[in-house]
């Protein structure tokens, strides 16, 4: 199966569904990334505060799947934000990666306590002018932290890594990236189980309409709203589940009334408190 593409403002193509590997075990992270390659995903994303960089190394290792069909995904942690700092992070990831770049380097956080994500995000152009990561961006930046970087850089983030899920959609957020042509990624596409989003009728309505499950609607829902997404599971089942999201749609109707749940209901840290 092909999975669609959305092109980025560097002009590099990223998969829309991807696979996310926060909280995965490292023990574990060989097998289930392993499983999701095999689910036919080609898009990992992963992170250094994971912990499991090692494992997704290697699953790509032992895949046989050649580099250039793979999309990888790595994050710089909070306390690596200082220039020289970012330099050995880079580094350090790839080496665990087993990989000589990545194809998307991202600020994990803005940390705007500590001010230094505008000095980071100047590394990061560095790091892309070495060929370590093809194209950069951030995570959790809020509107008035893309602002300042663009003002202060004047180099737009490829996409920007937000908690996005039907209770959460931060339209200020996803309504800014629209107008900048910065590319809107969903963590926590399912709400992560703390809100009962799988059991609403907008939701079962759909699933049953479709003959699909809650969780293939949701995931679809990010699909027709544009969103890079990337579920993540333990569960083989699971994983392969997930992947099943490209043969039906969403009537406008449906749609519409997915959107419609928004409550504001962050699960994860606020940008403005996180480090």
């Amino acid at each position: 199966m092909t999975i669609p593409t959305i092109t980025l403002n560097d002009g590099k193509n990223i998969p829309q569904l991807g696979f996310g590997v926060f909280l995965v075990d490292p023990p574990e992270t060989e097998r289930i990334v392993t499983d999701a390659l095999e689910a036919g995903y080609r898009h990992i994303d992963t992170a250094a505060i994971y912990g499991n960089e090692e494992g997704v190394g290697r699953a790509i290792a032992k895949s046989g799947i050649p580099r250039d069909e793979l999309f990888i995904t790595t994050k710089l942690w909070n306390s690596e934000q200082a220039s020289e700092k970012a330099a050995n992070a880079i580094d350090e990831s790839l080496s665990k990666l087993g990989l000589d770049h990545v194809d998307l380097y991202l600020i994990h956080w803005p940390v705007p306590k500590q001010d230094r994500y505008v000095e980071a995000w100047t590394a990061l152009e560095q790091i892309r002018a070495s060929g370590k990561a093809t194209s950069i961006g951030v995570s959790n930046f809020l509107v008035p932290h893309l602002e300042r970087v663009l003002k202060e850089t004047g180099v737009v983030p490829a996409v920007n890594q937000i908690e996005l899920h039907p209770y959460h959609q931060q339209p200020e957020v996803t309504a800014f990236g629209r107008q900048n042509g910065i590319a809107t990624e969903a963590w926590g596409p399912l709400g992560q189980g703390k809100y009962p989003l799988l059991e609403l009728p907008e939701v079962t309505a759909a699933a049953e309409a479709h003959g699909k499950s809650p969780a293939q609607v949701v995931l679809r829902w990010h699909i027709q709203q544009q969103h890079i997404v990337f579920p993540k599971s333990n569960s083989k089942n699971r994983i392969a589940e997930n992947f099943d999201i490209f043969d039906f749609e969403l009537t406008p109707a449906e749609e519409a009334a997915i959107t419609g749940l928004e409550r504001g209901g962050r699960v994860g840290g606020h940008p403005m408190e996180v480090g």
